[in-house]
């Protein structure tokens, strides 16, 4: 179900999608946005309420000159919570959405009952740096993304419209999810997560595509390093878009580790 939410005494006004019932998850998307449909999301909401909401920037939500950081974003996902009356919740974050996840938890250890992130961005490796996909030639974003960028996933969440009042409604979403992911990924997406991270008291798990080149396997250890009581778990056959190329998986591992 797919609404439309006041929040923060009508600062913001947020595209919020929810799924199933029982305990809630907050899901928190990366740059590329929430989908519609979500097969991911409708699978976890068989064993939970999920909720979405779009980051203001992104979708139909608005208020995003309302947000200039990371700390900023954060405290949105915190005012979010307050106005959905959610004391507590499950807490999963993918690329972007990670890094705030992870954000959102350390600012308040009481939020997350247990967090999960999803090839999060927020660490800076000198030997191990990110690609800067704001720059890349759209050419080059499958292999960025995509374990396989010729599969029929990757070409068809690629694919370009044909008509062109649709081409053009797409390039104004793309910049603005640009400009609002900029202000946390551009140039690069050290925003001192590292200086808070230890803050981070929810049981963690992390979850890899094996074949992760945008932010590759290797800032899991980063991550645990950072952060106590975190697991990881690493998905042969997917990159970055790892929630989507391989679903079950992904599925099965959040569900495992929120249900322990």
């Amino acid at each position: 179900m797919k609404t439309q939410q006041s929040i923060g005494g009508g600062r913001f006004s947020v595209e919020l999608f929810t799924f199933g019932s029982g305990e809630p998850l907050l899901f928190l998307h990366g740059a590329g946005g929430l989908f519609e449909p979500d097969p991911a999301l409708e699978e976890l909401g068989r064993d939970f309420k999920v909720i979405a909401p779009h980051l203001p920037g992104f979708g139909e939500s608005t208020g995003g000159e309302l947000i200039d950081d990371v700390i900023d974003a954060a405290l949105f996902y915190h005012q979010l919570m307050d106005d959905l009356h959610l004391d507590s919740a499950y807490i999963v974050g993918h690329s972007m959405g990670g890094m705030l996840a992870a954000e959102l938890a350390a600012l308040d250890v009481h939020r997350a009952r247990k967090l999960v992130l999803v090839a999060p961005a927020g660490f800076w490796l000198e030997e191990h740096p990110i690609p800067d996909f704001f720059a890349a030639d759209p050419k080059e974003l499958p292999g960025l993304i995509f374990h396989d960028p010729n599969s029929p996933l990757a070409q068809m969440m690629m694919k370009m419209p044909e008509d062109r009042e649709q081409m053009a409604a797409m390039y104004v979403e793309r910049v603005k999810r640009m400009t609002m992911a900029g202000k946390f990924l551009w140039a690069i997406p050290d925003r001192g997560l590292k200086k808070r991270a230890y803050r981070i008291a929810a049981p963690t798990l992390l979850i890899w595509g094996a074949s992760d080149r945008l932010v590759p396997p290797v800032y899991a250890g980063e991550f645990k390093r950072h952060i106590r009581n975190c697991s990881e778990v690493i998905i042969p056959q997917a990159g970055h878009a790892v929630v989507h190329e391989q679903t079950q998986k992904f599925c099965d591992a959040v569900k495992r580790f929120l249900k322990q």
